[in-house]
């Protein structure tokens, strides 16, 4: 039967309509007369008797996470017109209806729209789908539009088949198989090769049949890669594992080559030929040819003739030198077949005697000759005394200078600096003192005859010089007033919006040897590994927590931030390494629920997502190493940083800190204890911390842990079981409720309820009470308490939270546990590649570093990562001992180097 508020009541022109309507359209019964309701729009005469007929008419949705759908329906001509879902009528209330007048036909048009929530499809999750029909009446009946089905949009994270790597020969056919994931609407699929779409229409090569699988039709060389079968729909997008495809190819002889020449010079010998597995070059992986490269065969060589003189001829009669002359020639035999050439001279040349010589009388022309002769030489010897004499006064000026250059160089030698040799000089620039803690710098880098004059750093926008012009730093840590350097470091452009809190900021003057700042008591640190500073440079670095509501990261949607907002800088300098980012996170570790993201404010003041955790590029400057509860992030350049995080599904939770306290002394009727619910960061722990310490508050019980999911379902805290003669709760209410956005948003840094409760007098000090906090349909924790007020000695100080008592700021070795030296060898050792894979790819599966192999595999010196994300990890809990049983196991002999003191080092 048709709920009362939905019966149309009809007016005919001619008056009333008596007796009952009845309604013969599928599930629909007979409405009576009396629950009619009045037509606002009558129907003109010569339409009266017209069915509606539907304009617009529901189609199938899906609900994409928990936003609301609306589903839409038009009819013409109708007076009437509501909505019913599986089989039950929609609430008049929830209806948005429009009316209009065809302007062509003057019948009445009616639009009709209702929302649909997550919720009401999950109420009948299983049992059916859900859909919505429309009906719409007119005077002469009723009509049904087509149903629509409501459904909540949703793809899982497994594939149910992911492609196999493969080898395949050239040219053959390869056929990569992929079932995606099951969703609601069913995913689409498309493939990448090496993070690059595929598109059939642009490669006829390839061929992506019906059921997503992937065909090469024939295989080429350039298809060798990693094949990733991606599936997405409205909801998410999935990448199965990468399949490696490997396209080799078989090794082909060239042509033989022409016969070498005989081996043997006379007789019988030997020639050969060859040819090379170069038609085509065996290639990842393929079979070489088969077969011999080289083929010889049986030769006979001519032997070869010697030359021989024939006999001299006559001499000549004697000329007027007064010599005579005779010759021979090699033609007996002559030389053939690589015979030798006949030896000795083919001419001879004999002084006639006195009687035989013609008689010539010398004249003037011989005088002049030698006259001639005598006055070149004297020439030559002048001109060479001369270029010996310039050349000695020369080689005295250039003494001199030497001798003046080195006075005015020593004048601009860095002070406390010792020259350096050029072999090694990445070790030996600086020999690191390893007995002690202490790392000093004396005065700045000027000439000696210069007073007034600082030394600037043009590498970036960095912080100008202290004031003063000697600095000392201990253990990386400046003597100067803090509240001069954050007064500097506010007044430059980018820094105006950094907290003044010298609490949470530390700061210090590092140079090539690296260091560490710390905020202690926060899990925030910064690592500057050896070398990450260049050579020369000196940097005055800062790292800060920012608080400021206005600092806060404008979230849409589902997102939530994940970590605190830290700044390290300043921007802009020039980094030849990563240095590593090590900060807390609240979030459940399980990426499969996440859509993790690392934001870095740019300098115009927008944040700009840098990084995705799982879809790391390694060709990018950063690269985040995730925790259970803290993360450690490589970036090369410095700046404000935050995680954020974007739920996938509704079993992703945050991981809530609740805190109790109460005051440390009553001395009223009134006893107030503070619940606090806030995000699991030690930074926050912190904070409240010493908010209470200022309140006079006191830890009442050990800190619990609360895993709070995105269910859009508010946190709830109650409290139980008081004495009732003694003590009694002042809420009205049964519980206290905070509403979901205000935790998952994170707006609220210290989210708090307060449960005042009164005691009859004000000698009752005994209190026992269960408090309960539980997200609804959700979890839950309580807190059982059995103590006395004025009287509480348990050792439940806020002082046991908050024990982390490390310099903030250490620079130079006293930084790194492993020493600079050792850490030097290590590295050379472990980054050449070792046949039998001791390497360090065997040193990152030993520290379960596996899944960054490509990020450490894309970088110079992959140990010194690892060694580097060692350091960020365990500096505090580290194991020098344990890290050298590693480098046992790896086979290295470097390992035992750990075993030397610090002063054998």
């Amino acid at each position: 039967m048709m709920p009362l508020h939905l019966a149309p009541f009809v007016r005919w022109r001619s008056g009333l309509v008596l007796a009952w309507i009845c309604l013969f359209s599928v599930g629909f019964n007979c409405i009576g007369a009396e629950h009619a309701a009045s037509v606002t729009h009558p129907l003109p005469v010569a339409f009266s008797d017209l069915l509606p007929h539907f304009l617009v008419e529901p189609d199938d949705v899906y609900i994409v996470k928990n936003k609301p759908v609306t589903l839409t329906c038009r009819s013409t001509p109708a007076t009437q017109i509501y909505f019913k879902c599986n089989g039950e009528w929609v609430h008049q209330d929830q209806h948005l209806i429009e009316r209009d007048v065809d302007p062509a036909t003057g019948l009445p048009v009616m639009q009709v729209k209702i929302d649909i929530s997550r919720q009401q499809v999950e109420k009948i999750f299983g049992l059916e789908d859900y859909w919505c029909q429309c009906v719409a009446w007119s005077t002469t009946g009723t009509q049904k539009s087509q149903k629509a089905f409501v459904r909540i949009a949703y793809l899982r994270k497994n594939f149910e088949e992911e492609p196999l790597g493969k080898e395949v020969a050239l040219d053959q056919e390869v056929l990569l198989r992929c079932h995606p994931p099951e969703g609601v609407p069913p995913a689409e699929v498309e493939w990448q090769r090496n993070e690059e779409m595929i598109d059939p229409k642009t490669d006829p090569n390839f061929f992506i049949t019906a059921d997503h699988n992937l065909i090469i039709k024939q295989a080429r060389l350039a298809d060798t890669g990693n094949y990733t079968c991606v599936a997405k729909n409205i909801v998410a997008r999935r990448k199965s594992s990468s399949a490696t495809v490997i396209v080799y190819v078989n090794g082909g002889w060239s042509t033989w080559a022409t016969w070498s020449a005989c081996s043997a010079v006379c007789g019988r010998g030997w020639q050969k030929r060859s040819r090379s597995c170069t038609n085509p070059t065996p290639l990842n992986g393929g079979t070489s040819c088969e077969g011999q490269s080289v083929q010889k065969s049986a030769c006979t060589a001519t032997c070869p003739v010697d030359g021989g003189w024939s006999e001299w001829s006559k001499w000549t009669p004697c000329g007027v030198d007064c010599s005579m002359w005779r010759s021979r020639e090699c033609t007996q035999p002559t030389p053939g077949t690589g015979g030798k050439e006949c030896q000795g001279l083919d001419v001879q040349s004999l002084n006639c005697t006195s009687e035989q010589c013609p008689q010539t009388a010398s004249g003037a022309e011989d005088v002049a000759l030698y006259v001639g002769i005598v006055a070149v030489a004297l020439c030559l010897t002048l001109l060479l005394i001369i270029l010996v004499l310039v050349y000695r006064r020369k080689k005295e000026g250039l003494d001199a200078d030497v001798a003046d250059s080195s006075i005015l160089t020593t004048g601009f030698q860095p002070m406390g600096i010792k020259p350096t040799k050029p072999e090694n000089s990445h070790l030996l620039t600086i020999q690191p003192d390893l007995t002690t803690t202490t790392t000093s710098y004396q005065g700045t880098l000027r000439s000696r005859n210069e007073v007034g004059g600082k030394f600037s750093m043009s590498n970036g926008p960095l912080l100008e010089p202290l004031p003063n012009g000697s600095h000392t730093l201990h253990n990386g840590k400046l003597p100067s007033d803090p509240n001069a350097f954050m007064d500097r470091l506010s007044s430059q452009t980018y820094f105006k919006t950094l907290p003044r809190d010298n609490v949470n900021t530390s700061y210090g003057t590092f140079n090539f040897l690296g260091g560490r700042l710390t905020l202690p008591n926060t899990g925030i640190s910064l690592l500057i590994p050896p070398e990450a500073i260049p050579r020369g440079k000196i940097y005055e670095i800062y790292l800060t927590i920012q608080k400021k509501e206005d600092m806060r990261l404008p979230l849409a949607g589902c997102q939530t931030l994940l970590s605190p907002v830290v700044s390290c800088g300043p921007p802009g300098v020039m980094l030849t390494r990563p240095v590593i980012l090590s900060m807390d996170h609240c979030f459940d570790a399980c990426l499969e629920n996440w859509a993790i993201r690392l934001k870095k404010q740019s300098y115009e003041g927008s944040w700009e997502d840098v990084l995705q955790l799982g879809e790391e590029l390694v060709s990018e400057p950063y690269y985040c190493q995730l925790e259970a509860e803290t993360c450690q992030v490589f970036t090369e350049q410095l700046g404000r940083f935050a995680l954020v995080g974007e739920s996938l599904c509704m079993a992703a939770a945050k991981r809530l800190k609740l805190l109790l306290f109460a005051p440390a002394y009553c001395s009223t009727l009134e006893y107030n204890i503070r619940v606090y619910c806030m995000d699991d960061t030690q930074d926050l722990l912190k904070e409240v911390m010493q908010m209470e310490r200022q309140l006079g508050g006191r830890l009442i019980d050990e800190p619990h842990v609360l895993l709070f999911k995105d269910s859009y379902h508010n946190l709830r805290l109650s409290i139980h079981d008081m004495p009732q003669a003694h003590w009694r709760s002042k809420l009205l209410a049964g519980y206290q409720e905070i509403p979901f956005y205000h935790i998952w948003s994170g707006s609220q840094r210290t989210l708090h309820c307060t449960f005042t409760l009164e005691r009859q007098n004000l000698s009752t000090c005994d209190l026992t009470c269960t408090l309960c906090v539980w997200q609804v349909e959700g979890e839950g924790q309580s807190f059982s308490l059995d103590f006395n007020i004025s009287k509480d000695i348990r050792p439940l100080d806020s002082d046991f939270l908050l024990m982390d008592n490390c310099t903030p700021a250490l620079a130079g070795p006293s930084a790194f546990q492993i020493p600079y030296l050792i850490r030097q060898k290590i590295c050379s050792s472990l980054d050449a590649p070792c046949p039998n894979g001791a390497d360090w790819r065997l040193l990152a599966q030993r520290l379960k570093l596996d899944r960054h192999m490509s990020f450490l595999a894309s970088k110079s010196s992959p140990t010194s990562l690892i060694l580097d994300l060692w350091e960020a990890q365990h500096f505090h809990s580290g194991n020098l001992n344990q890290l050298a049983a590693v480098m046992a196991e790896i086979g290295k002999q470097e390992a035992m180097i750990f075993l030397v003191s610090d002063g054998e080092c």
